[in-house]
């Protein structure tokens, strides 16, 4: 296990890990998030650094020396990896898109999940919970399936069907519970901590963004080391944004890149929940909105990692903007024509995040992005079931048609 520290985004007081720290107390669950801190100088040593010696289709667990986990699933090898296309999109060429709908249970999610069981083994547990609107739930209950460790499932009971089905059928033990996801969160949170199960909950738990900050090392070394002015991700609970800045980050901290990019989080206009906190600017005060959208991934109305996702953001001088759920079905349409990508809405809002800026003239034909799909369709064909074409037609009414 590679060696590291834990430090408290707000104070900076930093901790050695030990089981069952997941904040800083002085600060709080929300303000007191913690980032895992390398010991970067060492690392720049690492043969595969010093050589640039990776493989643009091997799991993210090529990326050991910057993870902080022992044990090995059998899903490791299939988890990251994912591909990077590229397209000439919206009048830009060769744009970058990241496409982890491949992953194993078809989201970005597994590579949150996979750090999250493999840490729960190193620490002997035995059972694993998490709150979830289904993406990561789903990806916890398929990747854990096989282990001797049990699957405590919290989601909101509006979740979408096939998300559901996912978890059933991996044998998870599902809690499916009237409320909102903030609501459900809260609740899962304070029984699993009490229970002392290992918690899945990528906000509250630092080591789940090491996960997932892979996706960003892989766009570096599938685009041969060269770094896209521009990177667009759906937002949420701020994870995901915050874990791509930290791969961005940590591959210049060790020498590979000299560059980061400006990351832009893409809301629903109906629950911009951090785009509020970064708007108002310093000293960042998390807000709770209620709101809602189609996008059932980002629908969060009160985000436990806003405070890294406001502060890295701002380290990388990008911003939010916001989608309404009119866009967001256009986006997933569009994006599926014109790639043949099929994205849930929280994972086509890059693509829409990206009309609307080339619109504006705020990203231009010169620029280079990068969008980050993070989820499958079929994840969620419930959100797109008005725009599928039902007609059907007789032997008789074909053969007409095409005469």
């Amino acid at each position: 296990m590679r060696k590291h520290i834990l430090r408290c985004i707000t104070c900076k007081k930093e901790f050695d890990p030990k089981p069952g720290l997941y904040y800083c107390e002085d600060c709080g669950k929300i303000l007191g998030t913690l980032e895992v801190i390398y010991d970067y100088d060492s690392i720049k040593e690492e043969s595969a650094v010093k050589e640039k010696k990776f493989d643009k289709k091997a799991s993210m667990y090529q990326f050991d020396f910057l993870l902080p986990t022992e044990s090995k699933l059998k899903f490791d090898e299939y988890v990251g990896g994912t591909p990077l296309f590229k397209f000439d999109l919206l009048g830009i060429k060769d744009v970058l898109v990241k496409y982890d709908g491949s992953n194993p249970s078809s989201s970005y999610k597994d590579r949150a999940s996979s750090i999250a069981i493999n840490r729960a083994l190193d620490e002997g547990n035995d059972t694993l919970f998490c709150a979830s609107t289904g993406n990561a739930a789903s990806s916890l209950a398929t990747l854990n399936a096989h282990t001797k460790m049990k699957t405590y499932i919290f989601v909101p009971s509006t979740i979408p069907d096939g998300k559901r089905a996912q978890l059933e059928i991996s044998g998870a033990e599902v809690m499916a519970v009237e409320g909102t996801y903030d609501e459900v969160y809260d609740a899962s949170l304070e029984l699993g901590l009490k229970k002392g199960w290992y918690c899945r909950h990528a906000a509250i738990n630092p080591y789940l963004l090491e996960g997932k900050k892979t996706g960003a090392f892989e766009i570096i070394i599938q685009n041969d080391f060269v770094i896209p002015d521009y990177v667009l991700v759906g937002v949420g609970d701020g994870t995901v944004i915050s874990s791509l800045y930290k791969g961005f980050w940590e591959f210049k901290e060790i020498g590979l890149t000299d560059k980061i990019p400006r990351i832009i989080g893409v809301q629903a206009e109906g629950i911009p929940a951090i785009k509020k906190v970064f708007d108002k600017g310093k000293p960042y005060k998390p807000q709770t909105i209620k709101g809602n959208t189609i996008a059932d991934s980002i629908s969060v109305g009160k985000p436990r990692d806003v405070i890294k996702a406001c502060t890295y953001i701002e380290a990388c001088n990008g911003y939010f903007i916001t989608l309404s759920d009119e866009e967001i079905l256009d986006a997933i349409i569009e994006l599926g024509k014109e790639t043949g990508l099929f994205a849930e809405p929280a994972g086509a809002v890059p693509y829409g995040g990206l009309k609307k800026l080339t619109y504006e003239e705020n990203i231009t034909e010169s620029d280079t992005v990068c969008l980050v799909i993070t989820g499958n369709g079929l994840k969620d064909v419930n959100a797109v079931e008005g725009l599928i074409n039902t007609e059907s037609l007789t032997i008789k009414e074909l053969e007409k048609r095409f005469e």
